[in-house]
């Protein structure tokens, strides 16, 4: 379902929802955790950035996972423990080994979108928000200081090909699982 909405339209609803008499304010106002006098602030800040931009990045991950997690045979466990292994090892020397793929694809997927986000931070963020695509944005537009963002441009290319060599490096691009 988060596939098929737009970027704009789930930013915009956390906007609505994180607001100070939004549904997470009446929420914890309900339950008690914050008093209906002092609400939570959670718009346009870090932490209200981090709430919409996990769940907008949240499938990136847990599709490449859930793809390597199901050809995974639960046979492989079963033997495991029949061989004598508890369940912790079992997962931890069985199975979690071959989810590595998934888990690295995952990774690498979200970071190469999470830097590059623009328009979430923005919005939820507010015009002081601190992630990099937000700071090239500034100084592109409003500093003129065209010589530090394309420093902080290469800094963000730097950024993408080290993680993607340090995943060459664990798993291997033929080894790349995204789906």
């Amino acid at each position: 379902l988060p596939f098929w909405t737009s970027l704009l339209v789930r930013t915009t609803a956390w906007i609505a929802m994180l607001q100070s008499e939004g549904v997470v304010n009446d929420i914890l106002v309900t339950t008690g955790l914050v008093g209906d006098e002092n609400r939570a602030q959670l718009i346009y800040n870090q932490t209200g950035t981090i709430i919409a931009m996990t769940h907008i990045l949240l499938p990136f991950m847990i599709l490449p996972l859930y793809s390597v997690m199901k050809t995974i045979p639960p046979s492989y466990m079963r033997a495991a423990r029949s061989l004598g292994a508890n369940s912790l090892t079992a997962f931890r020397r069985v199975y979690f080994p071959q989810t590595v793929p998934g888990i690295a694809a995952g990774t690498l997927l979200v970071f190469i979108l999470s830097i590059g986000f623009y328009i979430t931070p923005a919005l939820v963020g507010g015009q002081d928000g601190q992630m990099i695509s937000n700071l090239i944005a500034f100084h592109m537009q409003s500093s003129l200081n065209w010589s530090l963002a394309a420093a902080l441009g290469g800094i963000l290319l730097a950024s993408v090909l080290i993680l993607y060599w340090l995943y060459n490096k664990l798993v291997g691009v033929d080894n790349l699982k995204f789906g």
